[in-house]
């Protein structure tokens, strides 16, 4: 048919609360169906979660994603290597975030000298943070959200991009170094790995556990339908 369709924006905790909301308190019916953080497949691993993750009703997701360490132009590090050795503040949201995920691993797996400062509400709460100079950069931004919503930051050169991590190498960025190619001990890149299942659902959506069979198949034909579809591609 022809339903109306109506948003609701759910902030908190790095989308967590949506993801909640999702699994826990929105009709299982078909009705409802949500769109949150890529890092919320594993968020049951990471913070407390009050859902399975396992359970979701999941439609698909509309890509994949490479995320990125940015600090600003004229932040004390320009570049990973120098990372390693001079300290510099990172935004985050909260434990379960992309922001905070990223920014702890270089930390406490590659060794970068990160302090992480949580608590926005949003990467763009992070980007003015580091555009009023609280901060000095950010990780777990996406390539596709710095070309499409802070397009200034390269056409300015006001960003240095230090990382980047995806399942592949972003081509459009051929030399910024990828966390598989520092990721040098089995450990490290089996935690990279377990963080990089995010980084493959992207933008995924999901309706709540328990839905009608039907209802879960229509909705899935629905998305496949639309990702798909010409128009919608274009």
């Amino acid at each position: 048919g022809s339903p109306s369709v109506v948003p609701q924006n759910m902030t908190g905790a790095g989308s967590l609360k949506a993801a909640n909301y999702v699994y826990s308190v929105a009709p299982k019916d078909g009705s409802v169906i949500g769109t949150f953080s890529r890092s919320m497949g594993i968020a049951p691993l990471l913070d407390k979660a009050e859902f399975d993750s396992t359970k979701f009703t999941w439609l698909g997701s509309v890509t994949d994603e490479v995320s990125l360490c940015v600090t600003r132009h004229d932040a004390p590090v320009k570049t990973f290597s120098e990372l390693l050795a001079t300290p510099a503040t990172f935004g985050a949201e909260g434990a379960g975030s992309d922001p905070n995920i990223f920014a702890s691993f270089y930390r406490n797996v590659l060794g970068a000298k990160i302090k992480v400062v949580t608590g926005y509400p949003g990467t763009n709460e992070i980007q003015l943070a580091v555009e009023r100079g609280e901060v000095d950069g950010l990780c777990g931004l996406s390539w596709s959200t710095l070309k499409g919503r802070y397009p200034h930051w390269l056409k300015e050169k006001r960003a240095n991009i230090l990382v980047q991590a995806g399942i592949k190498k972003q081509p459009e960025l051929p030399d910024v170094p990828s966390a598989n190619e520092l990721a040098k001990h089995p450990d490290q890149t089996q935690i990279l790995k377990l963080l990089l299942i995010g980084q493959a659902m992207a933008r995924p959506f999901a309706a709540p556990p328990g839905i009608p069979a039907d209802r879960r198949a229509a909705l899935i034909a629905a998305f496949e339908r639309t990702t798909a579809d010409p128009d919608f591609l274009a």
